[in-house]
């Protein structure tokens, strides 16, 4: 029987009912490739979705790739971008009409509904009011994590969107990722049996911690929302979603160490190109990782004329936070982070984020009594205790070019794929993350701040 039978009439595909311990010893010691196939329920539309997006940044333009690869799926009719670069950038790309540019989100809102769906990627202390304007005026939502900065303001969201009948699909992608939907499907089968405890970890790595959470717009949790949200709402989503319980109390600690004024070496500057005596030797150092080394450069809006970039760079280092010294920002997110959680049938799991790596990547290890199961988003190792057996699985994102590299293992533009039919169709079962979905795992990250700030375990209340 060849590899593609052998899958078949084993049940290995997306979506199979029972993967029993025979079918997985004969495919002992062997690693096999598996794609995310087409939802059944997925129809072929009559014309695209029609979209606003609210917020031109890095995540609105990860959503909007996809309109520009299939526009036949999805049509990004017009914009809310307050920054001039970034508003006359996606406009063109999207050859968005100039009637159909604003400046805020509000301008949209004075428009009576001019397109299906709003796709929310403002910074997130910007989440819950358009969200309950685009609800109220009778728009579909493609809301960014987290939900809201506050449990009162994801509460209220859901339940606008209960009273309104609106679809909101909340951005945890990884639920769409197809190493995760594989990972569930295995433990709903059987393959470990009975789960009993679950280690998570995501490693953040050092230079995107400094990155995001240090220099960047998420570096105050007062101003944005706490990291265990802005960063790790996924994580602790997705071991939810994965072994499919209910959480019942958690506990976390954590706390920021180490980009502290006081740890500033001598010899350094309130900016890197203040003539930092110990630039050229920090890890941190702005000028080579924005400009030597030009990574992450996306946030400086730099023009699409390279003859100048390099000065444009230093420039942007001179101006903006991306070139502060990390020992002397007004940053308050811990960097290192660890939560222990409870969830029914006295299931246990343990998460811990760490800025302190040199990659990044999730990492999980499922204990069951009858196997166990290790991954890192690329490849998923399965042992059978019965026999002794071991299966390796390589997820692909998909057989369309682009998908893989979407984000988040192909997840960012597979949970637009099932939004734009969730609309079309208007049948929010075509989503896994619905906010009916989405929001026990807020809740989980509300109380895990609580806890790390008073110390205490605290129950899980949806």
């Amino acid at each position: 029987m060849n590899r593609r039978k052998l899958l078949k009439s084993l049940g290995l595909s997306i979506g199979a009912a029972v993967i029993s311990t025979e079918a997985l010893a004969k495919l002992a010691d062997n690693t096999y490739a598996y794609t995310l196939p087409v939802n059944p329920l997925h129809k072929p539309l009559a014309k695209p979705v029609t979209a606003i997006t609210l917020g031109a940044g890095s995540r609105g333009t990860v959503y909007g790739n996809f309109a520009s690869k299939f526009p036949d799926q999805l049509d990004i009719v017009g914009v809310a971008e307050p920054l001039p670069f970034r508003n006359d950038r996606y406009a063109k790309q999207h050859n968005i009409a100039d009637e159909n540019r604003f400046e805020t989100w509000e301008d949209v809102f004075k428009r009576p509904k001019f397109a299906d769906a709003v796709i929310i990627s403002t910074p997130d202390n910007l989440h819950y009011a358009p969200c309950m304007k685009a609800l109220a005026m009778g728009y579909d939502v493609l809301l960014e994590k987290p939900i809201a900065p506050t449990e009162k303001e994801c509460r209220d969201i859901y339940k606008l969107a209960k009273k309104t009948g609106r679809i909101v699909a909340v951005c945890h992608v990884l639920r769409y990722a197809p190493y995760f939907v594989k990972m569930r499907e295995l433990i709903a089968a059987g393959a470990i049996g009975e789960v009993i405890s679950v280690q998570h970890f995501e490693p953040i790595e050092h230079l995107h911690m400094a990155h995001s959470y240090v220099r960047g717009n998420w570096h105050n949790s007062k101003e944005t929302s706490p990291i265990i949200l802005a960063k790790s709402c996924h994580d602790l989503d997705i071991v939810k979603w994965v072994i499919n319980k209910k959480s019942e109390r958690i506990a976390a600690m954590g706390d920021l160490k180490w980009f502290r004024k006081e740890n500033a070496p001598a010899g350094s500057t309130a900016r890197c190109t203040d003539g930092c005596a110990v630039e050229r030797e920090c890890p941190y150092s702005a000028i080579r990782h924005y400009h030597d080394n030009r990574k992450r450069t996306f946030v400086l809006d730099l023009p699409a004329d390279k003859s100048k970039l390099s000065e444009v760079i230093m420039e942007r280092l001179k101006t903006t936070n991306y070139g502060r010294c990390v020992y002397r920002m007004e940053n308050d997110q811990p960097d290192h982070y660890v939560t222990t959680i409870q969830f029914e049938d006295n299931v246990t799991a343990s998460f811990s984020m760490e800025a302190f790596t040199s990659y990044h990547g999730r990492r999980t290890r499922i204990m069951g009594a009858m196997g166990d199961m290790v991954g890192d988003m690329n490849e998923l190792v399965v042992k059978d205790f019965r026999t002794g057996k071991e299966l390796k699985l390589k997820p692909k994102a998909e057989d369309v070019e682009g998908y893989k590299n979407s984000g988040h293992g192909g997840g960012d533009w597979l949970l637009v794929r099932d939004f734009v039919q969730a609309v079309s169709q208007q049948n929010p079962a075509l989503l896994t993350s619905t906010i009916d979905e989405s929001i026990e795992s807020h809740i989980m990250g509300f109380m895990a701040e609580e806890s790390r700030k008073r110390n205490k375990f605290m129950e899980v209340k949806v």
